[in-house]
Parts: structure tokens; sequence; C-alpha cells
């Protein structure tokens, strides 16, 4: 096959929705398909045998680490040498428009798929009352396509019920061969610690620091439970206020790591803290699981199909009283309480990790595009 994509995110940048593509591309073409991506500037030319195309972009005002690709002439010459014989959408803004406008003026079969719950991003910006006009955008973007593809049941419910037709779950995935248990070590959990002593009680947080993470609700968990220490891996816009926010509490700000120095980080932790309630799906839990370390999470959008509480780790309520602050206090405690319980849920998060690898969640992809092609060929000839 050969699959032209359209994406609004990828490298250099590090985030999950760049991870599941790159791992995607990478089964691709070990498959044998032929891969284009198109990308804002900066990338780099080529991707495990994919071809990658930047083109001009400019920063989202709001989240300038969202590049705003716009597609031009150069883009419709590259899609004319390859004769894609599917375009898939990524997050469609205003590169993935044009993408689907030009699956649509060629005849191009189009498929769409739905990482970033903006909609619910806007109330954490103070422009929660755009949220009606974002699922109408969303709407006409993606009925535009034969299928949509989510990564969680409850965004295959929640688009459906906006009114976005033909969707459908593409499974997750993680590499459980980076992310293990065997990769903890004391010279990580040192520089996870900081200045601090340790406790037996290391709560990690891994990901972008922005508002819509809502990162600040673990300062209440600090408080209540004096014995904790926290490591934020990451950066982003929110960092200086998150410093703030969390000045004389026991939290160090470690930066970004990557590769084996994250995967130790993530084995390292006594407990994965992620309070976001606007996750599609979390790639970083299925990271701390598939690592050993058990995790809390939000009880909304796509984290429990993840989680299965007191099991292989805790859910919490982000709708519950003052954000949620006590239910979050609870699972946390319930998962430190108890050390021989927190070891089976460490052994119960690995094997949970170890059902949802990038190859099977790709040849289900490919699965896809494959019926959609057969239908396409089969209404031609008819």
């Amino acid at each position: 096959m050969k699959i032209a994509f359209f994406t609004e995110t990828f490298l250099p940048k590090v985030d999950g929705i760049v991870t599941r593509l790159t791992k995607t591309i990478e089964s691709l073409t070990k498959a044998g398909d032929e891969v284009v991506v198109f990308c804002p500037e900066g990338c780099p030319n080529e991707y495990m045998g994919a071809k990658v195309i930047g083109v001009p972009a400019m920063p989202l005002p709001l989240y300038p680490e969202l590049k705003l690709g716009l597609p031009g002439a150069a883009v419709s010459d590259a899609l004319d040498e390859l004769k894609p014989d599917l375009i898939h959408v990524v997050n469609p803004a205003v590169l993935g428009l044009g993408g689907i406008w030009l699956a649509k003026t060629n005849g191009i079969p189009l498929v769409a798929s739905y990482h970033t719950h903006l909609p619910k991003y806007l109330e954490h910006y103070g422009m929660g009352m755009l949220e009606p006009l974002l699922w109408e955008l969303l709407k006409a973007a993606h009925n535009q396509a034969i299928l949509n593809l989510c990564t969680s049941s409850a965004m295959v419910k929640e688009l459906s019920e906006k009114g976005i037709q033909n969707t459908e779950l593409w499974q997750r995935g993680v590499d459980t061969e980076t992310f293990r248990p065997e990769l903890r070590n004391d010279d990580m959990r040192k520089k996870l610690l900081g200045k601090f002593t340790d406790t037996g009680s290391l709560l990690i947080y891994v990901g972008r620091l922005s508002a819509e993470k809502q990162i600040e609700r673990i300062k209440p968990v600090l408080e209540k439970i004096p014995e904790a220490r926290l490591a934020l891996v990451g950066d982003g816009p929110y960092r200086n206020q998150l410093e703030k926010i969390f000045e004389n509490t026991a939290t160090t700000f470690v930066g970004y790591l990557s590769g084996n120095a994250l995967a130790s980080a993530y084995a390292s932790g006594d407990a994965f803290l992620f309070p976001s309630s606007t996750e599609t799906l979390g790639l970083v839990l299925l990271e701390a699981m598939a690592a050993g370390c058990p995790v809390v999470g939000a009880n909304k959008g796509g984290i429990p199909d993840i989680i299965t509480d007191g099991v292989n780790g805790c859910l919490y309520n982000p709708d519950a009283k003052n954000d949620g602050t006590e239910s979050l206090v609870k699972a946390t405690q319930k998962l430190l309480g108890n050390e021989n319980e927190r070891k089976i849920m460490r052994n119960a998060a690995r094997l949970e990790a170890e059902k949802w690898g990038w190859s099977s969640a790709t040849e289900q992809l490919r699965g896809f595009y494959k019926k959609i092609l057969e239908k396409s060929d089969n209404q031609i000839a008819a």
C-alpha cells in the first residue's frame, strides 16, 4: 500500500501522538508499505524508510509547541508523485484540512484519527465558550472521512454522540522492550529525588508541563502525604507557574528525558501520578505500566481503558469536590499504603502493558486500510 499521512505534530516534537505515529510508520515500512508524511517544517527528511516533507508552519498562539502547517503547491506536487492509495489525516487542523481537500479533489480514500481532545483544552485557556463551535468544525472535518479512528472507547462514544460518523477504536500500543522494570536503578532514583531524602514514596509525572495537564492537583497530595516526594519529568509553557505553585514542597523539576533515561525514570518511581482529565488515551500511563510503575489516573476519557482500579493502578474522580483533591489523595494513599500490594500492582501493570505491542496495533490499522481499499475497488468495478 501507498499511504500519505498529514499531521500537525511530528519530529522533532516528542509527545504521545508523535510516538504513536513514528511506531506506526516503522511497522508499516517493515511490512513493505510505502509511506510519505506531510508535517510542519523542521522535521527530518526521512524516518524509518518513510519520506518526510516539511511545509511552512506557524506556532499556535495558545500552544506554541504545536505548529500549524500551511499546505502549498509543493504538497500537491509530492502527492501527485507518490499517487497514494489512501490518505490518513492525524488531528485535522490547517495542514489536515489541506489533506482532506486533496483527498476529496483527487478521489483518494480518506481516514482521519482523533488524538488530542482540543474542545476540553479550551476551558483551561479561558476559552470554554468556544467549545460548541470547535465541535462543529471538528464534525465538519471528520465527517469527510470514510473512517474516523479513536484511541479509546470513551472517545469513540463521545465523538459519536457529537455527530462524528464512522468511528472505530484504534487499539493502544506501547514499546515493552524499551520500557521495562529491570531499568529501575539507584542513580536515576537519586536524580529524580534531587536534594530530597528517599522515603520510599517517590511519585513521578512524565509529560508536557501545560495548563490542561492539571499538574497543580498533585500539590495537595504532597501536603496530605508528608513523606511523599515528586519528580516532574518534562517541560513546557506552564513550568514557571508550576515552580511557584510547588515552591516549598518536596518537588524536583527534572526536565526532558528520553530513551533509556526516560525508561529508567519510569521504572525507578514508586507511583506514577497523572491527574489530567482531558486525555484521549494517556500513552505515558502505558509506558509507566510497562516499566512496572503502578499508576494513578483520572476516571475519565481514555484512562479507564488502561487502568483497572485496584488491580494495575488506581483511579480518582476528577469531578468530585475541590477538583477531585480528596479523591486523588485517597487513590495515592491506597497505592502507596502497602508495599506487598504495590508489588502485586507493579506485576499486574507490566502484564497489562505486555498485551499491547505496537505491531498488533499497526496490523489492526492495516486491516482497516485494506477493507477501505477493497470497498473502493469494488465500487470502481461496479
